[in-house]
């Protein structure tokens, strides 16, 4: 959902399936068919919201956080999270330290204007490099499951 400078809210509602995203992702600015189920409104269940909750959900208040600070901050946060979650499936790492890489990384990233590519390549890939380093000395330290 995304609220509007009006204050409006516009939802984008469809069956559970990352295929939307995807497709749409890939087609943008276009909309294409697809092979789904179309979604019937009459057989959802009710659609019940909750404040986030950033204790159990950490990562939440880090994208919140690089969102206000705005510049090349997401782009550093992604690339972290990529590499995190790429080692984390890999059982180089625990799955709860995610959330202290991309802390981490963005917490030492200075942010800066991210008007060109140049600028968000460049942070993405020291981010990279940053939260690569920091999983090699994790492992160096204490393998995952010690």
């Amino acid at each position: 959902m995304v609220e509007m400078i009006d204050g409006s809210i516009i939802a984008q509602l469809g069956v559970t399936d990352m295929k939307h995203a995807i497709q749409y992702a890939l087609t943008y600015p276009d909309r294409r068919e697809n092979c789904l189920e179309p979604l019937d409104i009459t057989q959802m269940s009710r659609l019940t919201f909750e404040e986030p909750d950033g204790d159990r959900f950490p990562c939440l208040n880090l994208a919140f956080d690089a969102l206000k600070r705005g510049g090349t901050a997401p782009a550093t946060l992604n690339a972290a999270n990529e590499v995190a979650v790429a080692a984390f499936l890999d059982g180089k790492i625990r799955f709860t330290d995610i959330a202290r890489l991309i802390e981490s990384v963005s917490a030492k990233h200075q942010s800066r204007d991210a008007s060109s590519i140049e600028s968000i390549l460049s942070a993405d890939a020291d981010a990279r490099i940053a939260t690569q380093a920091l999983i090699d000395n994790v492992r160096s330290v204490a393998p995952v499951g010690a």
